[in-house]
Order: C-alpha cells, then structure tokens, then sequence
C-alpha cells in the first residue's frame, strides 16, 4: 500500500480534549482507540506527576507534623506548671507557714496561678504567694 505523504496518517494523536493521550487507529475509517496497556507489557504509569492530590496529600501531611509538635511543646508546658512541679517549688520556699502552704496548693488547681508562680524569680514568689492568701482570706470571709 503507497504512503501518500499528504493524505490522513494511519495513526493520529488523540485530540485536545482527550487525557489519555492514547493513540487513534483511524486505517479502516473507523476511530479505534489503542489502550497503553495493549502497548506496552506491564503496569500502566500515572501521566500525572505533582497533581492537586499529591499537594493536598502533602499540605495533609504537613498538617499532622504541625499538630504532633504542638500536642508535644503544650505537654512540655504542662510538665512544666504541673502541680508537682508547683510543690517541689514550694517546698524549697524557706520561711514559708503551714496556713500559706496549704492555700498555695488550693491556689494550684488553677493553671494560670500556676504558670505565674513557676515563672516567677524564686525571691518573687512567697511575697506573691503571701499576697494571693491575703486576698483569698478576704473573698472567703465575705
């Protein structure tokens, strides 16, 4: 059979349109597509490389490292200001009465009371502390 190099190929690309660029056997007049398995042996390769769904695959994956390190540095935190932490602290307090102990543990239930008094400078804290048992005796005795 002659080639007419200006008359219709016997295999034309897939159109535009198509995604699978997949050959068209158009020979007999009739548009027949050729599978990429039927081509070549073997499993068929993705087209795609770096799609929408590797990058939210990605932008997920991210996500979870994120979350693992904040879960981490808050557990850090409270390790930090824990009660214990809070009593290992007082108990090095020097001239520190039975009374202002026992208010200071009650005053420990609260996690924000209990982050100031970590924080604070060791020569800071029984002033600080002297000063949350004067004002928890007097809203208890109203």
């Amino acid at each position: 059979m002659p080639v007419n190099p200006g008359g219709p190929s016997m295999l034309a690309q897939g159109d535009a349109s198509s995604s699978s660029g997949d050959d068209v056997d158009i020979s007999n007049g009739r548009n027949k597509r050729r599978s990429a398995a039927a081509s070549s042996p073997g499993r068929r390769k993705r087209n795609r490389k770096g799609g929408p769904g590797d990058a939210i695959v990605e932008a997920m994956l991210e996500i979870a490292a994120a979350s693992k390190m904040r879960a981490a540095a808050m557990s850090k935190n409270e390790d930090r200001f824990s009660i214990s932490t809070c009593i290992k602290v007082l108990d090095e307090i020097q001239g520190l009465d039975q009374r202002l102990y026992f208010v200071a543990l009650d005053l420990f239930e609260n996690p924000n009371a209990r982050e100031t008094f970590i924080s604070l400078k060791s020569e800071r804290r029984l002033t600080w502390l002297q000063g949350k048992c004067s004002s928890s005796i007097s809203n208890s005795m109203v």
